[in-house]
């Protein structure tokens, strides 16, 4: 999202990535969930068995935007390069977070 920025006021920020944080996490599933103030995205690891929200993101409305632009973005040229991704389907069971 950084590089979509223009003009003058582009510049490098560092940015350090936590240790625990470094590894990522897997996610084959998402909830997401609003107020008028932010948005709320959890992302689930789901098993046969259960599931578990592995990462819960907060953001505000107007960033919420420029992530669904990167992540248009960036899945466009990922199928220019690799070609046409293949929807997976819905979960077969409603998922509960407790």
């Amino acid at each position: 999202m950084a590089d979509q920025i223009k003009g003058p006021a582009k510049r490098a920020m560092p940015v350090k990535i936590k240790d625990e944080v470094l590894g990522g996490v897997y996610a084959n599933n998402m909830m997401v969930g609003h107020t008028r103030e932010e948005f709320v995205m959890d992302f689930i690891y789901a098993f046969p068995r259960g599931g578990v929200v592995n990462a819960r993101v907060i953001t505000s409305p107007g960033h919420m935007k420029r992530i669904i632009s990167a992540l248009k973005d960036n899945l466009q040229k990922y199928e220019q390069r690799f070609g046409q991704i293949k929807e997976a389907s819905e979960p077969k069971q409603d998922l509960i977070v407790n």
